[in-house]
């Protein structure tokens, strides 16, 4: 795939925005040409206080573009961090699982009628409170592996954690934990999670960015084991038992580490995809140069820059600096960009939100979408753009996979001020596959 130019998208939800950290945010039933995607609509757009918090989902007729918008919760909290995770199970039936931003020790699911994603069931819920003592949990990560269904959550100490279902989500129950180290501020450590068959693959930080120095891990669960990159195993019983420390794992982006000269500092996660083949493809982000930042101030990243990733079959890392991502988005976070997302089909596909031109390096207005395409596993980069010359920024690109024959990319658009506050509109460019 390789846009060739820019086109207009469609919006399917006037008021919606996501974070990053649960998946899938967005899915495509290629038998019905339905995609849906997750949301929550904010206080300062269309429908205000009474929409505000509202979990959502974009349910897109792909054959005429028409879009039903569906509350799976009303008012649950004004937070980009509750979007639902959504999976598609063997009867037909839609699967959405979401929860608030530590605030409440609940995870909630829903299921669908069978083949119709905008009738629901009634919610239920998950207490995670006999583990973690009432201090919360936050995201949802459904994934596939033998046979069995894994939701992987930031919930004991903040650790990455896991419920699990042998019945597609009818029924969860607690598995244990997948890491753990020592807090250091906030929370420990970020991860995205992508599924393969019979394993799941992972990259992971030390804890979050404005907190730590932190580098980018990368390993996975296969036959119930934590392996590294080589295969080597670091937890031979994982979810079992006490749990090891990230930094055990493959080390992908080291903090510290020089390109072109300058240090780079803070890592963090963005997207993770695996190949038919066993390969990965992960896009991180990290400071460039923050010696002089004073973060007591609250002063934002001046240099953030993407990374492309990419692992062999074998387990050998090969990393390349991808493009420069800007200031941070929100002064108060300081290593937010405009993300980037990784075309689940191709690996050599990436979308990138970004305010400098990955071409020429000039500075644009507004946070544009490019499409950017690899060769020599990342070292080079054709770069087309998606949009141009926008009013507003345009942020969090996701390509949803389901259908292995088209590339629906969604992102949001619109004034972003914080993680509770946006006016931004979900739209939706669903591009063919040459």
């Amino acid at each position: 795939m390789h846009p060739s130019g820019p086109a207009e998208p469609i919006v399917v939800n006037d008021n919606g925005a996501w974070c990053w950290f649960q998946d899938e945010r967005a899915l495509v039933d290629p038998e019905t040409q339905t995609l849906v995607a997750g949301s929550i609509a904010a206080a300062e757009g269309p429908g205000g206080e009474a929409r505000s918090g509202n979990v959502e989902l974009s349910v897109v007729d792909l054959r005429s573009g028409a879009s039903t918008v569906v509350v799976l919760h009303e008012r649950m909290e004004v937070d980009d961090h509750d979007v639902p995770a959504l999976w598609r199970r063997s009867d037909g039936r839609w699967l959405a699982v979401y929860t608030k931003h530590k605030s409440d020790d609940l995870t909630r699911w829903r299921i669908s009628e069978p083949g119709d994603p905008t009738r629901w069931g009634p919610e239920r819920t998950f207490d995670w409170s006999p583990f973690t003592g009432g201090r919360g949990v936050t995201y949802s990560n459904l994934r596939a592996m033998g046979g069995r269904l894994y939701c992987f959550a930031r919930a004991v100490n903040d650790d990455q954690c896991a419920l699990v279902s042998d019945d597609e989500g009818e029924t969860w129950a607690y598995a244990g934990k997948l890491f753990t180290r020592p807090k250091v501020g906030y929370v420990n450590g970020y991860t995205r999670y992508a599924a393969n068959g019979d394993r799941i693959d992972l990259v992971t930080t030390d804890h979050h960015p404005r907190d730590f120095d932190n580098s980018v891990y990368h390993g996975y669960l296969e036959d119930g084991a934590l392996r590294r990159s080589d295969g080597s195993v670091l937890d031979p019983a994982a979810l079992q038992g006490d749990a090891p420390t990230q930094a055990d794992l493959t080390t992908v982006l080291a903090a510290g580490s020089r390109w072109g000269g300058e240090r780079m500092s803070h890592c963090w996660t963005t997207d993770i995809r695996t190949g038919a083949d066993g390969s990965v493809a992960a896009v991180l982000t990290s400071r460039a140069g923050e010696d002089e930042l004073d973060l007591d101030r609250g002063e934002a990243a001046p240099d953030l820059r993407f990374f492309y990733a990419r692992m062999s079959p074998g387990g050998e890392w090969t990393v390349n600096e991808l493009a420069k991502a800007g200031p941070g988005l929100m002064p108060h976070e300081q290593d937010y960009t405009g993300l980037a997302a990784i075309d689940p089909y191709d690996l050599g596909s990436v979308f990138v939100s970004t305010p400098i031109d990955p071409r020429d390096g000039s500075a644009l207005a507004h946070r544009e979408i490019f499409h950017g395409r690899a060769a020599a596993a990342g070292a080079f980069w054709a770069w087309t753009p998606v949009t141009e010359s926008s009013e507003v920024d345009n942020l969090r690109p996701i390509v949803a996979p389901g259908d292995p024959s088209r590339t629906p990319l969604l992102w949001f658009r619109g004034p972003m001020t914080a993680s509770q506050h946006y006016r931004c509109e979900v739209v939706l460019l669903d591009l063919p596959r040459a």
